[in-house]
């Protein structure tokens, strides 16, 4: 069975909003250009909904939104108060600004800056499901994956765990469902967030929505493009490529 791939979404800066694409190339580390920067605090925390390790909450950080020019730059907008390239410091002034701290926008170096496995994928089923379960907007931009697949089982995405599928002419392998965290339920990337998702989540299905997959042979793929899983390979279940 195939599935066609609805839509791709890139997020060039960690948390900001993101921005739509009819065709994307995969490398060995997603889709190119994705993640690539991130607002990092004198700490090396970078700003998120959440704090762990790595991140620190600075809902701020949602305001902004961010996207690709021609030549490949990355530039940032705060609604109609401002647009920079990334480098600008008054880009960073803006943050710092924003977010109360000294911060700036700044590429990816030794710590990642994905969450996860490298793609994110959601099925429409799963979307339609959670709305129709929950009564709440199920937009896929809450979830801030990078592919929507024309499905018409919920949750059929998760089956492919531990396979191998194909997406065009790239191969990915799906490594584990997406952890939820109150990102879901905050206002961003044009979304308004109506209605408490995480919660219902966290009581019917272990605050899972989406899976997480790896590139195995990069390509460069299009919306339109047949999803299919391969069934002769298969992996160990939530196994992650190094």
């Amino acid at each position: 069975m195939t599935f066609p791939l609805r839509s791709i979404r890139r997020y060039p800066v960690k948390a900001m909003g993101g921005e739509a694409l009819t065709e994307v190339e995969l490398d060995a580390r997603g889709l190119v250009g994705d993640r690539g920067f991130a607002v990092a605090d004198d700490d090396g925390k970078f700003a998120s909904g959440k704090n762990t390790r790595r991140f620190r909450r600075r809902d701020g950080v949602f305001e902004y939104a961010a996207s690709t020019t021609a030549d490949g730059s990355v530039q940032v907008q705060r609604g109609d108060h401002g647009l920079w390239l990334i480098g600008d410091e008054e880009l960073d002034a803006d943050l710092s600004k924003r977010m109360g701290a000294s911060v700036r926008a700044l590429p990816e170096a030794d710590i990642p800056m994905q969450d996860g496995g490298q793609i994110s994928i959601v099925g429409t089923a799963s979307l339609a499901w959670c709305a129709e379960r929950f009564g709440i907007d199920a937009d896929s931009r809450r979830l801030r994956v990078n592919f929507v697949v024309e499905t018409d089982e919920p949750f059929i995405e998760e089956t492919w765990l531990g396979h191998e599928i194909t997406v065009g002419d790239a191969r990915l392998r799906v490594v584990e469902r997406v952890e939820r965290c109150r990102t879901i339920d905050v206002a961003q990337d044009g979304t308004a967030a109506e209605g408490r998702l995480l919660i219902p989540l966290t009581k019917e299905r272990e605050m899972s929505l989406a899976v997480y997959a790896d590139v195995v042979v990069p390509a460069t793929i299009r919306v339109g493009d047949r999803v299919e899983p391969v069934a002769d390979r298969v992996e160990p279940v939530g196994a992650l490529s190094d």
